[in-house]
């Protein structure tokens, strides 16, 4: 950062500094701003504790299970249990994998109860200029999976599921990611054409603008801008897989808004 100089009547100081006092020269700012803007409020999830039940996240909390369970976020979906979010060996995040049984999921979501994290107790609304993004990374196999991350209502991952939602979604019948928007219960599939590969990372970014429009971005290209979304309707991030035995990583995320509509 610049250093701004300021003279001293004294004259400048020099270290060692042994024979004070002295007039310094010069002014340092050693450390950034402590915020990222005085405008938004920000979270952000390193994941540096597994998302873990509704249910054991609730629990006795003399119990091991519970003390080291993740507060802010919770697991959701088809067949999902405790054991299939684990921490990645060899990929830094946390690893989600569903059971070998077809249409198998596994999704987090932040946790429901109210009270427990402002990921949930803030709103998130599309008239507050939301800014949501993750960065996440395939796995082995992308043959019959679906794979979902965004912005929605529910924790589900399919394309119907909220009547008003933002996100990128991909189903092993196409090629590439698609960005989703759900308007009033109407539903609109774009193609990005950024394709699916495994073993890969892929950093979403999706910015809700002042007209309520959002901005769908993968590794910081823009690949497609939806319609005005319904006003005042609130959402929560959500990233989940689809399969039979089938992985994704979630590395981080991370989501803003501005303080005051």
């Amino acid at each position: 950062m610049t250093q701004g100089i300021h003279k001293g009547d004294g004259g400048p100081a020099s270290p060692p500094f042994s024979n004070g006092p002295y007039q310094t020269e010069e002014m340092m700012i050693f450390n950034k701003p402590a915020v990222d803007s005085f405008l938004r409020y920000t979270l952000e999830e390193n994941f540096m504790r597994l998302p873990q039940a509704n249910g054991t996240i609730d629990g006795t909390y003399d119990t091991e299970t519970v003390r080291v369970a993740n507060r802010d976020f919770e697991t959701a979906g088809t067949g999902v249990s405790d054991d299939d979010v684990t921490f990645g060996a060899a990929i830094a995040g946390i690893l989600l994998t569903t059971d070998s049984a077809g249409s198998q999921q596994v999704i987090i979501w932040p946790h429901q109860d109210t009270g427990y994290t402002a990921w949930t107790d803030i709103l998130w609304g599309t008239e507050n200029q939301v800014i949501w993004e993750a960065v996440i990374r395939t796995g082995a196999s992308v043959a019959s999976i679906v794979l979902m991350a965004g912005l929605r209502q529910t924790a589900v991952v399919d394309i119907s599921g909220d009547d008003d939602a933002a996100f990128f979604r991909f189903d092993a019948n196409v090629a590439n990611w698609e960005a989703t928007t759900s308007i009033a219960g109407t539903d609109v599939e774009f193609d990005t054409g950024v394709v699916v590969a495994i073993n890969t990372n892929y950093y979403f970014r999706i910015e809700i603008d002042s007209d309520r429009r959002p901005h769908f971005f993968i590794n910081n290209a823009e690949v497609y801008t939806g319609g005005a979304l319904t006003n005042d309707e609130d959402f929560e991030p959500v990233i989940g897989v689809e399969g039979d035995a089938k992985t994704l990583y979630i590395v981080k995320e991370k989501i803003s808004r501005i303080i005051s509509e």
